[in-house]
């Protein structure tokens, strides 16, 4: 069910802008995996070792969370690994399916669309206050909502395009 990047084609240049935005995002998000884990392993040996726990450890956590959650739920998109219910897709006709296809995209399209300007909408609204304790905009935990809209309506609207194309590769869309 799931695409490797590889055999995303149809766009041209534009497969080589979206293979290298997911690969910057599994860069960001790998690299904040290992700081969360090293940030709450800080927080035990602070609290048991130190007996001093470091209380902005939680807050940049969650941050760190939500980057992983977000930037991985748009890379799911672009690979088509997202959680999908496909079997109506899987029993009606080839016509059918293609305009059950066509209309997905079209809604995951809406979907993150929505995202990316409500996300920003909050964004702004709340990078003038500030996280207790780490002190930083408050519109960064809404950053990583934004940005994951943003790549799910261009995803979408990739995956779209080459199926209008043609050259749609999700095995759950054409057969």
């Amino acid at each position: 069910m799931s695409d490797t990047p590889d055999k995303q084609t149809g766009l041209g240049p534009v497969d080589g802008l979206f293979r290298g935005i997911v690969w910057v995002c599994r860069v960001i998000t790998g690299v904040a995996l290992v700081a969360m884990t090293l940030l709450l392993g800080y927080q035990v040996f602070g609290r048991y070792v130190l007996n001093a726990t470091p209380t902005w450890v939680d807050p940049l956590s969650l941050l760190l969370v939500m980057l992983i959650a977000f930037l991985g739920a748009g890379i799911g998109v672009y690979e088509n690994t997202h959680l999908s219910v496909v079997i109506l897709r899987q029993i009606v006709s080839r016509k059918i399916r293609s305009l059950l296809v066509i209309m997905t995209d079209l809604i995951m399209a809406t979907f993150g669309g929505l995202m990316l300007w409500y996300g920003g909408q909050l964004t702004m609204f709340k990078w003038k206050s500030l996280i207790p304790l780490i002190q930083w905009p408050e519109g960064l935990r809404s950053l990583p909502l934004t940005i994951c809209g943003g790549m799910i309506f261009i995803f979408a609207l990739g995956h779209l395009v080459r199926h209008l194309l043609g050259r749609d590769t999700r095995t759950d869309s054409v057969e």
